[in-house]
């Protein structure tokens, strides 16, 4: 459980408004908190040392708490945010005159646990003052996370961050949206697009904007000849489980469609191959739901009565494999989660271009080298902010959706 119980205690108000609003708000830290005054708070600069050695303490902590090593979300997170990493992150970056552009609302996405600790520390590291709404949605990651999260803020040496993170719960209100969209500088919507549209028609302050991260659409690649003569299929096989499976293919980043390239023979081996040991790495790590064997199959029989594709033969519906014959724009509307996906093969990636659009997110890999995907993104491609290996779509960075986090939730002071 949280530490805070879940208390709400309405504290301190201003307005008649706000009063209203903190009656509806489950604040989970700080319990007293004063949202009326965050924006007095002054921001500090990206990568402030002492935030640095926050998330610093947050990563240890997390590492070394027996509860975060059952979830491996939680262990990735506490690995992102060590104090290495954060040092890298910050060689990489020339910060110039630098400072937050104040309060950034979060409002975290409900399907993925952690996202929201990862859009808090994007926030923390360009120096703002931070709202997370967390998930409605009842995750232990969450709770743990909180709860360490908690425990170093109360340390003594971080009293002066305790103001720079609060984190609260609601369900969907428009007034809570309108109230915490009128006192933030900038707000961050993780969510579908029916999510972005809503909170799009709450008004901000003049100079506030929106960096949103909608819907999206991410595939794989295969290099057929490669991988049929890969050493190690399995681990190919593993790695892409945990793209895919470990969150039900419910993240963006997730691939739904594998793009098999090379000539017919080499790609029927490869095929094989890596199915084969898929197939078993599924059967023995992964549950499947009732309701999810259902949603496959009628997302099947409703992509067929619009696409041409034929099912491909598999021991049974843990995974389900529809053979593209042909590339069909809109193929990213027919999706679903819990193993299903769509192949298709080809002699050369640049067949696939005719059908990527914006909703194409990520794209990753096996087989090929980084110097193809450079003349690939010069073709003039509609879609894709990511390129990555297979094994690495869920890591985040502070390049996402094709925003700089850190610049944008930051403003550079001119001096001539």
């Amino acid at each position: 459980m949280l530490k805070s119980g879940g208390v709400v205690i309405p504290m301190r108000l201003n307005t008649d408004r706000s009063r209203i609003v903190y009656d509806k708000l489950n604040f989970i830290f700080p319990l007293n908190a004063d949202l009326d005054k965050l924006g007095l708070i002054p921001s500090v600069k990206p990568f402030d040392d002492g935030i640095c050695r926050l998330l610093s303490i947050l990563s240890k902590a997390l590492l070394n708490n027996p509860e975060s090593k059952k979830y491996s979300d939680i262990a990735a997170f506490a690995f992102w945010c060590r104090k290495g990493n954060i040092e890298l992150m910050k060689k990489e970056r020339v910060l110039d005159l630098r400072l937050g552009r104040g309060v950034v609302l979060h409002i975290a996405p409900s399907n993925v646990p952690v996202n929201f600790a990862y859009s808090m520390v994007a926030g923390l590291l360009a120096g703002n003052i931070n709202i997370i709404r967390l998930p409605t949605k009842s995750f232990e990651q969450v709770n743990i996370i909180c709860d360490t999260l908690i425990s170093v803020l109360e340390m003594e040496e971080f009293e002066k961050y305790r103001d720079f993170v609060t984190l609260v719960k609601y369900d969907k209100d428009d007034e809570i949206n309108q109230y915490l969209s009128s006192i933030c500088d900038v707000r961050i919507i993780w969510g579908g697009d029916n999510t972005i549209w809503e909170l799009r028609k709450v008004p901000l302050k003049p100079r506030a904007f929106d960096i949103t991260f909608a819907d999206r659409y991410s595939i794989s690649v295969i290099d057929s000849e490669k991988y049929r003569m890969e050493e190690n299929p399995k681990k190919v096989a593993q790695d892409f489980y945990n793209d895919t499976y470990l969150f039900d293919q419910n993240a963006c980043t997730s691939p739904h469609f594998i793009v098999w390239v090379g000539q017919e023979r080499t790609i029927g081996d490869a095929k094989e191959m890596f199915w084969s040991e898929l197939y078993k790495i599924v059967k023995s790590q992964y549950k499947l739901q009732p309701v999810q064997a259902v949603d496959k199959l009628a997302t099947f029989y409703t992509a067929a009565a619009n696409m041409d594709i034929i099912e491909a033969e598999m021991p049974d519906n843990l995974i389900i494999r529809a053979k593209l014959n042909k590339l069909s724009e809109g193929i990213e509307e027919y999706r679903c989660q819990g193993g299903y996906f769509y192949e298709y093969s080809a002699e050369s990636l640049e067949e696939i271009i005719p059908i990527i659009n914006q909703k194409y997110q990520t794209l990753s890999y096996y087989g090929f080298d980084k110097q193809v995907f450079k003349s690939f993104i010069g073709s003039g491609l509609k879609g894709f902010d990511r390129i990555v290996p297979i094994g690495k779509t869920l890591d985040f960075s502070l390049y996402w959706d094709g925003y700089d986090l850190i610049s944008t939730l930051s403003r550079i002071i001119d001096i001539l």
